[in-house]
């Protein structure tokens, strides 16, 4: 599985708060990216949360 963070990111970083082991907050571009390339097995439950979660609909999975 993959997760990319799209331009609609409104930074207000709730992905990072639920999962900092996959998200981190990029200061200079003030949002959100995804730090694999492929989610870990264990990381997948919890990515697929973030991106339900994500207010701006930002986060898309790719199975």
């Amino acid at each position: 599985m993959k997760a990319t963070i799209s331009k609609q990111c409104m930074g207000d970083r709730n992905c990072n708060k639920l999962c900092p082991e996959v998200f981190e907050y990029d200061e200079d571009q003030l949002l959100s990216i995804v730090k694999y390339d492929e989610i870990p097995a264990h990381l997948e439950a919890i990515v697929r949360q973030a991106a339900a979660e994500c207010g701006a609909d930002a986060i898309t999975i790719i199975e």
